[in-house]
């Protein structure tokens, strides 16, 4: 069972974003959502000076303690090939590593992952990677576009990230209301391929 129906017209699946620290997760779970997001953000301070990178990042002034709640709804049909429109429940996952723990709670149940990359940084993103891989949930990489990133062709992302030529790998303005959407669109395309193809136990 991929989620569950909130009524006969709706499936409801639960989906996360991911990635690493100040890659756009907050921003693309706003810029989608039909809803007020919900954000647990918190000023930078000097404690974390010497623990989080702003490499690439300097303008950033607070980040995501707990989580970023969105929700958003995809058509039947026209986005996505099932019978029923798709309610897609939005939770991203702080990125810094002294929040990783919360990461299993924020998985569980979920149908698929949205790893976010920064190509300046794709190190950060790693950590995101294996954990999806260990916990065999389908993901695919999304390449969020920042304006000073330089161009890289998906065969290096994907080479550098060391991903399967089964994970998508995609390119995103994380602030775009459509790119994001694309984004999850191909996602959710992705999950129920993988579940079709998965045995049930």
């Amino acid at each position: 069972m991929l989620g569950y129906r909130d009524s006969d017209l709706t499936l409801s699946l639960k989906i996360v974003v991911s990635g690493g620290f100040g890659v756009g997760k907050t921003t693309l779970v706003g810029a989608v959502s039909e809803i007020t997001p919900l954000r647990t953000e918190e000023t930078l301070t000097e404690a974390g000076i010497g623990t989080d990178n702003l490499t690439g990042i300097a303008q950033k002034s607070a980040t995501t303690v707990a989580m970023d709640f969105g929700r958003i709804t995809l058509r039947s049909g026209h986005e996505v090939q099932m019978a029923h429109d798709v309610q897609l429940l939005l939770f991203g996952t702080p990125g810094q590593e002294r929040f990783w723990f919360m990461w299993d709670d924020l998985a569980k149940g979920a149908v698929g992952a949205v790893v976010l990359a920064d190509t300046r940084r794709l190190a950060d993103c790693f950590a995101a990677i294996e954990f999806f891989e260990n916990r065999r949930l389908p993901f695919l990489v999304a390449l969020n576009q920042f304006p000073d990133a330089r161009p890289h062709t998906e065969h290096k992302v994907r080479a550098a990230l060391g991903v399967s030529s089964s994970v998508p790998v995609v390119s995103c303005d994380a602030r775009n209301r459509a790119s994001s959407r694309d984004v999850l669109t191909a996602l959710v395309s992705h999950a129920l391929h993988r579940a079709q193809l998965v045995p049930s136990a």
